[in-house]
């Protein structure tokens, strides 16, 4: 092969493997972010053991304030945006019930910050796999690299 063919391929390597590294860091970063964002959903259920009404108020304003950065939006569907701000009503509603220092209120706005995780967590598989199945799809993922049970 002639110079300029080896550098051809060099370059469209390099940009090739260039470009797997970075989807490789904004994978890893948005899973460092959601695990932020599971440390501080942990640290409300502390709270709420402990009946620790300041740090429920803390945390859960921490995982509104997580859920307004850029970061948050993996995908830019409708059905998403109203995910996130019934998410953001729903740890609101958890801040005021820490505030208050009504413990049941807490709790229950605890499980249903915890549903809206789970079921918008659902979601986003949805969409990664039906992304996945179509041609020239962004990427979508969000492994937090937990043990599964």
């Amino acid at each position: 092969m002639t110079r300029f063919t080896w550098l051809t391929v060099g370059l469209l390597g390099m940009l090739w493997f260039g470009g797997m590294s970075a989807a490789r860091a904004q994978d890893a970063q948005k899973g460092d972010f959601m695990r932020a964002k599971l440390t501080q959903a942990q640290k409300v259920l502390e709270g709420l053991v402990r009946e620790d009404y300041d740090a429920i108020a803390k945390h859960s304003q921490e995982m509104s304030l997580l859920s307004q950065a850029s970061n948050w939006q993996v995908l830019q569907t409708p059905e998403y945006r109203e995910r996130s701000t019934e998410f953001r009503r729903s740890v609101d509603a958890l801040t005021e019930a820490g505030k208050n220092k009504n413990l049941d209120g807490a709790a229950l706005a605890y499980v249903e910050v915890t549903l809206k995780c789970v079921t918008c967590h659902k979601y986003v598989r949805r969409v990664k796999m039906a992304k996945a199945d179509a041609p020239n799809a962004p990427r979508v993922t969000l492994d937090l690299n937990l043990p599964r049970k």
